[in-house]
């Protein structure tokens, strides 16, 4: 290389490598590398184009069966979606009767492969837990069989601009709601998504995708994101210690997850503040304990931290009321719940983030709402605040480990939040 060759030319060298580097990395990323335009003669040959089908076509397979898929629809009977995949009524009869086709759920894709005279050989969709269900006949009846769906999982990258809420930016962006719920379970300590949301805050997300059958089944785990709320920047990055334990850590290794939730809710909106109030029933100026959020009856409820139920059962005012006991001198109550998740009695364990109850209107209520209480040594605080004690780092041996996995996915979001890669649908 020439030596007299300047700076300012290098850099965007290294920067395009950076790129190239990144596109083969696995990312939905493209990059291409324009040449120079060389004029060509004429063709006269005729010209291919691929023809779209619409969602539901037939389409004839190479071995002369003919293949459909369609999604079940939410509400719709059984009976319903074996006619739009032109199930012969005989058949439909019997597989209404199957108690595999009982676990299909809205949203689901279901497969049906037919003969050249139309009769039905199989129907196949993948169910919970990634299990595929072949249902396939066998003589004048139907067999099931379940295993386990091969998947394949690319990474992808996306990124947004918050302008009235997360989700809706994620929609904008064309991210999966389940990664918008994890991104904001990763910054909750740190970001207050009822409140502190501006317009032109901006994230961006590297996560898994799973495919079967080269079509997308479903989202997976956040690898990294990066969240800029009022001008301040946090990232986090996924990792698993030595130990089997994971979470999600800040890149100098500090962990992300603060000791208890800002809130015990995924989302909702905050009708009374923690302070002095007009009490709803008694009409007198009074202290206000707690921090009422807003959400429909039977929203679910999670527990702010790790923890022990102290309670759980009616109370005056309250009426169905959860309390657990932290480690040192907390404690934190659920009020007015509906009714509680199976298992939460006085004694129980509960980790972070576990569902304990569905938000009602019992006890003192005038609407649905859950009303949360934040202890410190028996005396109710301001959740909003006090500063929360954080999670144990990665462990100071693992750091250069830490690091090794951190480093390249930072990278990937600077470029990614800079713009600088085109992102393809």
């Amino acid at each position: 290389m020439d030596s007299s060759r300047s700076a300012h030319e290098i850099t965007p060298l290294v920067r395009a490598a950076a790129i190239a580097v990144l596109a083969l990395s696995g990312g939905v990323a493209a990059f291409a590398t324009i040449a120079p335009e060389v004029p060509a003669p004429p063709s006269t040959a005729a010209r291919v184009e691929p023809l779209a089908l619409r969602a539901g076509a037939t389409v004839l397979a190479a071995s002369g069966t003919f293949t459909r898929e369609e999604h079940f629809q939410r509400g719709e009977p059984l009976a319903a979606l074996l006619e739009r995949l032109a199930v012969p009524e005989a058949d439909a009869r019997k597989l209404v009767r199957l108690p595999a086709l009982r676990l299909l759920r809205p949203g689901h894709t279901v497969m049906s492969e037919a003969g050249a005279d139309g009769e039905l050989l199989r129907l196949s969709y993948v169910a919970a837990r990634d299990t595929l269900t072949v249902v396939e006949r066998a003589g004048d009846a139907f067999r099931t069989q379940q295993a386990a769906a091969p998947l394949r999982t690319e990474t992808v990258m996306r990124n947004g601009v918050i302008r009235v809420s997360l989700y809706a930016a994620a929609d904008a962006a064309g991210i999966p709601d389940a990664i918008a719920v994890q991104i904001a379970d990763i910054f909750a300590g740190d970001v207050d998504f009822h409140r502190e949301l501006r317009p032109g805050d901006r994230f961006a997300v590297i996560y898994e995708q799973h495919f079967h059958a080269g079509r997308p089944l479903r989202a997976g785990r956040v690898l990294a994101a990066e969240f800029v709320n009022q001008g301040k920047t946090y990232r986090a990055v996924h990792y698993t210690t030595a130990q089997g334990g994971s979470g999600y850590y800040a890149p100098d290794g500090g962990n992300l997850r603060k000791a208890f939730l800002r809130s015990p809710l995924e989302y909702s909106r905050i009708s009374s503040g923690f302070g002095m109030r007009r009490h709803p029933f008694q009409r007198t100026w009074r202290a206000h304990a707690g921090i009422d959020f807003a959400a429909p009856t039977g929203t679910r409820v999670r527990a702010a931290g790790d923890g022990v139920v102290e309670f759980a059962g009616l109370k005056p005012g309250y009426g169905n009321v959860v309390i657990l006991r932290h480690r040192g001198q907390y404690a934190t109550v659920y009020a007015h719940l509906s009714r509680f998740v199976p298992g939460v009695r006085r004694g129980a364990q509960v980790a972070q983030g576990d569902f304990i109850g569905h938000v009602g209107q019992t006890g003192w209520a005038t609407g649905p709402h859950l009303h949360y209480e934040f202890r410190v040594g028996g005396h109710s605080r301001n959740p909003y605040a006090i500063a929360m004690p954080a999670g144990l780092p990665v462990p100071a041996g693992e750091l250069a480990a830490y690091r090794g996995q951190a480093d390249p996915l930072m990278a990937q979001l600077g470029l990614l939040a800079d713009g600088a890669i085109a992102l393809l649908e």
